[in-house]
């Protein structure tokens, strides 16, 4: 199956850390305005999921939440969470470590959507 929500060594570093602070982590990325369209990580249980929220897939040991009308846009690429310096306006969980967690996009191969991983609502 083709994953449709990957990570990069330098954000599961900061996922690590990150755990260890606050215990099991998801990622929601809401589309909405300021930071809502890059990926928030949250401890679990700090957001509430709804039914217009679709599970992506896991990265990291943790759960990759969008919005439904988001995920119209990004549904033909595969994204990578990645992490770069910089502070975010978010309540995004590594904005204290000077962080911020980004998305990278591609467009999936023809064989790659043939294969893509099922998506599920949230709630």
């Amino acid at each position: 199956m083709t994953p449709r929500v990957i990570v990069s060594d330098a954000a599961r570093s900061v996922i690590d850390q990150l755990r260890a602070v606050h215990g099991p982590l998801l990622f929601h990325q809401s589309g909405g305005c300021c930071d809502g369209s890059a990926p928030m990580c949250y401890a679990v249980g700090e957001l509430y999921i709804g039914d217009q929220d679709v599970l992506l897939g896991r990265i990291h040991e943790c759960d990759f939440y969008m919005s439904a009308f988001q995920f119209e846009y990004w549904k033909h690429t595969q994204l990578e969470v990645d992490v770069v310096q910089g502070r975010g306006a978010s309540f995004s969980l590594e904005i204290p470590l000077g962080l911020r967690f980004v998305v990278k996009s591609r467009l999936y191969t023809e064989e790659e959507a043939e294969e893509l991983e099922p998506v599920r609502k949230g709630a």
